[in-house]
């Protein structure tokens, strides 16, 4: 049996559009659509709050469209909402100090990646340099270069 609720396909977002559908108000139901698209349901961490089936969420999309009918701003509604559940609740969390390391994170990660890459990829080649060939290797390279047969008497008998 499937639960409708975890069905994912492009209905989806239609289904939750039109369930939160409350206010007979379509410009106030944009804004609360849009808004909550920006805001992370804290049950489903993964999903917007427009998006998400969860009874928080819809208490969440109760209180921006609660908020936005009267008449405060969209960023009123969002401070509102991270006063009450911490920054978690955005998408896009604020710069600040403590949330500079997930802001510069994934860049200081992918210096030291590729520095990493770059140090172990020059260590390697001044480890192992290559063996200097003698005149018989010369003369066999020479040989296979210009299509000639190689003369393997030099080389030791092979089993």
């Amino acid at each position: 049996m499937a639960f409708p609720a975890l069905a994912a396909g492009p209905d989806t977002d239609e289904a939750a559009r039109l369930a939160a559908q409350v206010s007979d108000d379509p410009e106030l139901e944009a804004r609360v659509l849009e808004l909550s698209h920006k805001l992370r349901c804290l049950v489903c961490q993964n999903e917007s709050v427009a998006e998400s089936r969860a009874p928080l969420a819809l208490d969440m999309r109760n209180q921006v469209r609660e908020q936005l009918a009267a008449g405060k701003s969209e960023r009123e509604v969002v401070d509102f909402l991270v006063a009450r559940f911490g920054d978690f609740v955005v998408f896009t969390p604020p710069f600040r100090a403590s949330t500079l390391l997930l802001w510069a994170g994934p860049g200081i990660l992918l210096v030291l990646a590729v520095g990493g890459l770059v140090w172990r990829l020059r260590r390697r080649v001044a480890e192992a340099p290559p063996a200097p060939l003698d005149e018989a290797a010369h003369a066999r390279a020479r040989a296979l270069l210009e299509g000639r047969p190689v003369n393997h008497s030099s080389e030791e008998p092979r089993p």
